[in-house]
């Protein structure tokens, strides 16, 4: 299977959990493996029980396994400050109080979480050399869908810039006079340079994603649930990325037969209702269901995270990259 592996869904199904124990299933099998957190919440942390920053750590217990977790505002500072630099570095400095004024206010502009935290998570696994697996556990469904829909977006977007650039600079060397010769400038434009670069990235990006990465989604037993998955399904097929399969988590577990109390009485219908909505993924989303997880009374950390892992059934052997080099 695929090197990068991808486990989405709308915020609480436990997408966490279920990330981390694959995790652990793929370094139990023998793969030098790297947990990604890229969800606000960060629960990775709480999950091995143990504090995880921006570089790869290893997981206490776990041989072959490590853990990180990227800080959005951090990325979006850090985004920021090197757009901040470029453009410093290429106009007057009159114009560099202007464009920090701008780039402050860009900071809580939409979009500028989703652009830092999609480069950050491309450099990831653009410099994955030292692993054979990388699971992102990603944020709820929507910034998902935003973060992995960038590539299409914006290099459609840069492809624009670039042909306007392109145009003024024309016009401009059309118009100017020097030894009656128009001046050279297309070839050194540091814009244009800069907008190439980005093309670059975008191109990778996009590619990476739809040779070397696989997606599961993670839903709970509910009808929010399902819709959601459904329409994420579909929002990820438009960009040409192809869910490979359905984890069903936080499942009711079947009371003994001889329980007949008002619990048992609940515990039959919701595992009934749970059971509808099951018989409904098989039936109308093409990704199989590739795990049932009961629910557990404790939270899942530690030797739980075994259990979980081992009703995965997803496969841990790791092709190599085909895109990625």
């Amino acid at each position: 299977m695929e090197p990068f592996v991808f486990f989405g869904g709308k915020g609480g199904v436990g997408k966490t959990t279920v990330s981390c124990a694959y995790g652990v299933k793929s370094a139990r099998s023998g793969l030098d493996t790297l947990v990604v957190s890229t969800d606000p919440a960060h629960s990775v942390s709480d999950v091995f029980e143990q504090p995880f920053g921006d570089d790869p750590k290893p997981v206490n217990g776990v041989d072959r396994l490590d853990a990180m977790e990227i800080d959005p505002d951090t990325e979006v500072q850090r985004h920021l400050d090197g757009i901040r630099q470029s453009l410093s570095d290429q106009v007057s400095a009159a114009m560099v109080n202007e464009i920090n004024q701008q780039l402050e206010m860009a900071h809580q502009t939409p979009g500028a979480y989703e652009s830092a935290l999609f480069d950050r998570f491309v450099g990831v696994m653009r410099d994955s050399d030292p692993y054979d697996r990388v699971v992102f556990d990603t944020s709820p469904t929507g910034s998902t869908l935003r973060l992995l829909g960038l590539p299409e977006f914006l290099q459609g977007w840069i492809d624009r810039l670039m042909h306007k650039r392109e145009k003024s600079i024309d016009l401009f060397e059309k118009a100017a006079i020097g030894n009656n010769e128009p001046r050279r400038v297309m070839d050194g434009d540091p814009v244009l340079a800069r907008l190439r670069e980005r093309k670059e990235f975008f191109e990778f990006a996009s590619g990476a994603l739809q040779s070397d990465a696989a997606f599961f989604f993670v839903l709970n037993p509910d009808q929010l649930s399902v819709n959601e998955t459904r329409r994420a399904i579909g929002e990820l097929a438009d960009n040409d990325l192809a869910v490979r399969g359905i984890v069903a988590n936080k499942l009711t577990p079947q009371p003994d037969d001889d329980e007949n109390g008002r619990g048992a009485r609940y515990l039959r219908d919701r595992v009934t209702t749970e059971a509808e909505r099951l018989a409904e993924v098989r039936e109308s989303l093409d990704p199989p269901l590739v795990a049932e997880i009961e629910t557990r009374t404790a939270e899942v950390k530690g030797s739980l995270l075994d259990d979980v892992a081992e009703g995965l059934n997803v496969d841990t052997a790791a092709d190599a990259p085909t895109f990625v080099t």
